[in-house]
């Protein structure tokens, strides 16, 4: 079943949040379409896979280019780091999330169950970039670049919220290293579950062999993270308050 048969009129308004009516809407369905359905399909189905390549270039571009404008007194690298920083898995959830995918994501249904309502971040990372591929192809850079940059609105407060998000494993080491020592924390791979082109990891963080935080992830990096931000939470709990 297609994107637009599933959801009817409520396919105009995923449009309409995207800021982008298509002249080909094939490009948007197979945008939204995961491997995992295209090879569960009797009919031959393309996936978002090359979309995604495309659009995670077109990303790229888009936002280097605002950055460069945006930002004239900044050096290269602190740029590459702001770039990295907008376009990594967690903040590209973020946007699919709040632009509404996720009810649009074509998906097996043993990846839907795996990844509840609100959808794994690794597919709606790999779907965002791939509608950004598909607008390109419909419309070209100009038109991509302004439904992107509406998506994010001011970058500076997308980094501001994306500094706790950045790198949670490298706060989480920053904070402990002073008081508990280099050697205190520990992820530890507890599950693994799925066939090998789709496995759910399951990860526990552990400080001086107490567990503060777990996660799951279709990587063990991703799952790792998941768990370090959990773990940021303990952490901010144990404070004493004001």
């Amino acid at each position: 079943m297609s994107a637009q048969g599933q959801e009817g009129r409520a396919f105009g308004a995923l449009e309409a949040r995207l800021g982008h009516s298509f002249a080909d809407v094939s490009l948007l369905e197979r945008a939204l379409t995961h491997p995992s359905f295209s090879q569960q399909s009797d009919a031959v189905q393309e996936n978002n896979q090359r979309l995604e390549f495309l659009g995670d270039a077109v990303l790229g571009m888009i936002l280097a280019e605002q950055l460069f404008h945006q930002m004239p007194a900044k050096r290269e690298g602190v740029l590459t780091r702001y770039r990295s920083m907008l376009v990594n898995g967690t903040q590209l959830a973020v946007l699919a999330r709040e632009l509404g995918l996720t009810p649009f994501l074509l998906l097996s249904e043993s990846e839907r169950q795996a990844g509840g309502e609100e959808g794994r971040d690794s597919i709606l990372e790999d779907a965002l970039e791939a509608v950004v591929g598909a607008i390109y192809l419909d419309s070209g850079f100009a038109q991509t670049r302004d439904c992107v940059l509406g998506w994010y609105g001011n970058l500076e407060e997308r980094l501001s919220d994306g500094h706790k998000d950045h790198n949670p494993k490298g706060q989480l080491q920053e904070l402990l290293q002073p008081q508990h020592g280099n050697e205190c924390i520990d992820y530890v791979v507890v599950d693994s579950s799925g066939p090998d082109h789709s496995k759910t990891f399951e990860v526990e963080v552990r400080v001086t062999d107490e567990v503060w935080g777990r996660g799951s992830g279709s990587s063990k990096k991703e799952a790792e993270e998941m768990a370090a931000r959990q773990a940021l939470e303990h952490w901010q709990a144990l404070l004493p308050e004001a």
